[in-house]
């Protein structure tokens, strides 16, 4: 199973990067544009998907804060936020490689964003916040495909295992 987050991690990293690396070519008010995703443009949406991870690692290894919003804009400017993204991926991996086979059948304790104390085995809550990247990812490709008429960088998993190591 450890494998497995290891490739999810390394992943994880590598679309995030490509999203970034497209939405920098973007006007600003490009950037910024309600596109009708559900957090309305590619501004929101990235930072969404920063404040979900920083809420879900902080329930995981319980460093850091963690937002009380799952709307929150963390970074206006996207130079800003490319770097806490750049950072969180790396502490989503590092967590992955330092957690034990062990570990991920453990059960972990938390509360949701409105303090309702919820529990979950830590393989099914690390299987949530891959997911959950995933899904908001592909509103964010959405988002690229609507402000430039083109398709975005392609984000399949097994393009990414097919590069060169």
């Amino acid at each position: 199973m450890k494998p497995h987050f290891a490739m999810m991690a390394k992943y994880n990293r590598w679309a995030n990067a490509r999203l970034y690396e497209a939405a920098a070519r973007l006007p600003d008010e490009a950037y910024r544009r309600d596109v009708g995703v559900f957090f309305r443009s590619l501004h929101g949406t990235l930072n969404h998907l920063l404040v979900a991870d920083r809420i879900w690692m902080h329930r995981l290894d319980g460093r850091g804060t963690a937002p009380d919003r799952l709307n929150a804009i963390l970074f206006e400017r996207l130079e800003a936020l490319r770097q806490a993204r750049e950072a969180e991926d790396a502490r989503i991996r590092s967590f992955v490689e330092n957690v034990s086979d062990a570990d991920l059948d453990g059960v972990r304790h938390f509360k949701t964003t409105k303090g309702v104390p919820q529990q979950g085995v830590l393989r099914e809550l690390l299987a949530h916040l891959f997911n959950h990247q995933t899904h908001h990812r592909g509103q964010a490709h959405t988002a690229l495909s609507l402000l430039t008429g083109a398709e975005p960088p392609p984000l399949d998993l097994l393009l990414m295992l097919r590069e060169p190591a």
